[in-house]
């Protein structure tokens, strides 16, 4: 890790009471002025990062300390705090930063419902897996468990009354029409969204195209979006853009070594 970067879990600046989202964005100004990076290059400098002794699991707490960072910021913005929060993930690692956050999240006293929509019973990510098996047993976190399409909507009933709901459902890789029960838990995001449930994506709204932009059937719409190490270039585009909302940029310790030439 490069030895000048504050990371998310040792960052003092995260744990002001205070700190709304303007002043976080501040904070993390110099990560948002870096040059923007296509999915495939974060992808390689994730990989880079790791073979150079930034194991995966470190990249994940530190990403899900940024989101929770960034939900507390957002909730001081709204009059909907209390709800709880809803962490909506998929099985792979994007789910698995929705899980560090929720776990941060309801040690600061947060109400969480997290929530894995996907076929199997627990992730398929190694670390992400980890990460939702440290959230059995936590006296604020109620887990459940989404398979299809008759799970999401019983889980997502009442979704109007949540302080936040956090998008972890996919990252970027993802191109088309969405498959079940993932395109339910999207469509009922969009429902959430309409009954003034501030949406909250990690990395990328599910799923707009780190690289091009281009949005899948159906898509998030959120309010704010947070990714990671350096911009990304879909988020930047017209259609991307317009879907993430404000775009925060969170450093998770990918040393500048493990950036593209």
């Amino acid at each position: 890790m490069d030895t000048d970067e504050l990371l998310p879990t040792r960052d003092p600046v995260l744990r002001d009471p205070e700190l709304d989202l303007d002043a976080l964005e501040a904070h993390w100004a110099p990560y948002g002025r870096r040059a923007p990076m296509s999915g495939e290059q974060m992808r390689g400098a994730d990989a880079r990062a790791q073979r150079l002794g930034v194991s995966g699991d470190r990249l994940m707490e530190e990403a899900g300390s940024a989101v929770a960072a960034v939900a507390r910021a957002l909730l001081r913005s709204t009059d909907r705090s209390d709800g709880p929060i809803l962490v909506l993930g998929g099985p792979g690692n994007n789910g698995g930063d929705g899980w560090v956050a929720a776990r941060h999240l309801a040690d600061g006293e947060s109400r969480v419902l997290a929530v894995l929509v996907a076929s199997g019973q627990r992730p398929t990510a190694g670390d992400a897996a980890r990460d939702w098996e440290r959230l059995a047993g936590m006296t604020r976190v109620e887990r459940m468990h989404a398979a299809t399409v008759r799970d999401v909507r019983i889980v997502m009933a009442g979704v109007e009354r949540a302080a936040l709901l956090i998008d972890a459902l996919l990252g970027t890789g993802v191109r088309g029409t969405l498959r079940e029960p993932i395109r339910t838990a999207v469509d009922l995001t969009l429902r959430a969204r309409e009954a003034a449930v501030p949406i909250l994506s990690v990395d990328t709204p599910t799923v707009v195209d780190l690289t091009s932009g281009v949005p899948s059937d159906p898509v998030v719409r959120a309010d704010v979006t947070v990714t990671f190490h350096r911009p990304k270039q879909g988020l930047r585009t017209r259609v991307g853009g317009a879907l993430a909302g404000r775009v925060l940029v969170a450093p998770i310790g990918i040393p500048s070594a493990a950036d593209p030439a």
